[in-house]
């Protein structure tokens, strides 16, 4: 408000010099002015209502509008038609072209009332001044309120581009989370699995076939330094991003010898058949496939029982890699529910469907326990 203050000043000051002017020359010359006190309030109500253009546009407009016929009637001086523009201006760019329409149209009347009566001799030349002025004005409000839609338009878009950007920072953080779950999880599982079926089997042998208690307990420690190992590597990627520190390559298909000899030592007979080359599969589609078929054997010995066997079956198949791990073991129904609602059943499925794959798991006809997925690559 301040500078629109200033800016009714300046016109008003206009006009009072206009006044003083026509005051101090000759009543001969023309005809004297309005006295002062009727001049001046007029003066007054046509520039005030500019302070409050901004903040009340519509109201402003027509008490100028208002004010401005007498202005003109009295023939006071020019601000009528400079107040007259900049409250179209404001009406164009603040609120809209109906508006401003409206305006126009009510101005227009008043001028084609007005002006033929008050200058008969010069109406027309007077009317293209007034329209000018007019289309004018409309002209700058029109490129000022593109201005600040384009304006406001672009503060949106940096908004929208915020909270998309945190959005995202959240997602990736949640992501991250759920593959550090599923890491810790399979890591975790299947080392335990491993050293409580070794312990307990080292509990019962350690009288009778102390040899096999000491080979079950070396395997307990060499697991569980398998699992440190991998937890390390988990915690380093938690801690930097640059970890100058030595890495421990991750799991693949090329591991999956390793860890059906890891079963085999524990106690459960694995039959693993390898069809075609999957030495050189992604290193993401690898490490799913290493995973899958760990959690399906960590399944399996935890809830099938003594004298299971599974057989493991990964064929390279195309653009895509087809396991089935299956054993034959009876399982409880209780053990049944732990298997088909455990995370470990969730992890294998969101590893197959972050490559577009499948995953069913679930109970033979024949008895024992089935788990078979597709993992496509290639053009995905």
């Amino acid at each position: 408000m301040v500078g629109d203050t200033l800016l009714a000043a300046v016109i008003a000051l206009l006009d009072v010099l206009i006044f003083i002017g026509r005051t101090a020359v000759a009543p001969s010359e023309q005809p004297a002015p309005q006295p002062w006190y009727i001049t001046l309030p007029v003066i007054l109500g046509v520039v005030a209502p500019i302070v409050f253009r901004r903040k009340y546009p519509i109201t402003a407009a027509y008490v100028t509008l208002g004010f401005g016929v007498a202005h003109t009637m009295l023939e006071i001086g020019v601000s009528s038609m400079i107040t007259t523009c900049i409250a179209l201006y404001t009406l164009v760019a603040y609120v809209s072209r109906r508006s401003g329409l409206l305006y126009v149209a009510m101005n227009e009347v008043v001028a084609l009332v007005q002006t033929p009566w008050q200058f008969p001799d010069q109406w027309i030349p007077t009317l293209i001044v007034v329209n000018l002025s007019l289309a004018f004005s409309w002209a700058l409000g029109e490129f000022v309120g593109a201005r600040r839609a384009y304006h406001a338009e672009l503060e949106q878009r940096l908004r929208l581009l915020e909270t998309e950007r945190d959005q995202q920072a959240r997602i990736a953080v949640a992501e991250e989370r759920a593959r550090i779950a599923r890491e810790l999880h399979d890591v975790v599982a299947h080392a335990v699995s491993v050293m409580v079926v070794q312990a307990d089997g080292a509990a019962y042998a350690v009288r009778g076939q102390p040899d096999l208690a000491e080979r079950a307990v070396k395997t307990i420690s060499s697991t569980g330094r398998e699992a440190l190992t991998e937890l390390r590597r988990l915690l380093g990627v938690l801690r930097s991003e640059d970890n100058g520190g030595e890495r421990t390559p991750q799991p693949g298909t090329q591991s999956l010898s390793e860890l059906a000899g890891r079963v085999r030592a524990v106690g459960l007979p694995v039959q693993l058949d390898i069809v075609g080359n999957v030495d050189d599969l992604p290193a993401g589609v690898g490490l799913g496939v290493y995973r899958i078929v760990q959690e399906a054997l960590t399944n399996s010995l935890k809830h099938a029982g003594p004298g299971t066997s599974a057989t493991v079956r990964v064929a390279r198949v195309g653009d895509r890699v087809d396991l089935s791990i299956v054993d034959n073991g009876k399982r409880t129904s209780r053990s049944l529910l732990g298997v088909s609602g455990g995370n470990g059943l969730i992890g294998m499925r969101e590893r197959a469907l972050v490559f577009g794959g499948t995953l069913e798991a679930g109970p033979r006809s024949g008895g024992g326990w089935q788990v078979t997925a597709t993992l496509p690559f290639g053009g995905n």
